[in-house]
């Protein structure tokens, strides 16, 4: 038998973290791995519905879990068709505007578009306080009455 040295089975602190390195990155990536198994039983009934028989890599099963996380907290902020369809008439009255302000054309004309939504709006709901707030800033004067609001014939 070969005498040992008691020199050599001191080690350094950096040939140390060489040799622990390598372990604690296998023991992260198991973790990894395990919770990623996890999801994937969890979540067992979700990934048939979207992937009945393929194989699901780790990036897969992430996303679903993200997907099926952000859907069932959306019911919270659920939204009735009428808030829906008055919010986006705002962001398109918002954007008219913002796109007005860019052209210079007569002040009439912009009055114009903006009393016609303005009248359009205020027939189904009113006008949101976003678009009120729009029209004030570039100068549009607020609707006085109701009285000389005009119906706009549509066909359909």
């Amino acid at each position: 038998m070969a005498p040992i040295n008691v020199c050599n089975l001191a080690l350094s602190s950096k040939e140390k973290l060489k040799i622990r390195k390598p372990v604690v990155e296998k023991m992260r990536r198991d973790r990894i791995n395990v919770s990623i198994e996890q999801l994937k039983k969890l979540l067992q009934n979700e990934f048939k519905a979207h992937h009945p028989s393929s194989k699901l890599e780790k990036a897969d099963i992430l996303e679903m879990a993200v997907g099926y996380l952000r859907q069932n907290s959306q019911p919270a902020s659920f939204k009735t068709p009428q808030q829906s369809y008055s919010d986006g008439f705002s962001q398109c009255l918002e954007e008219t505007l913002r796109f007005l302000s860019f052209q210079d054309p007569t002040k009439e004309s912009q009055f114009k578009v903006l009393k016609h939504f303005q009248n359009t709006q205020m027939g189904a709901r009113g006008l949101s306080s976003a678009a009120a707030a729009l029209g004030s800033q570039h100068g549009f004067p607020k609707r006085s009455s109701q009285g000389d609001c005009k119906v706009l014939w549509r066909p359909w």
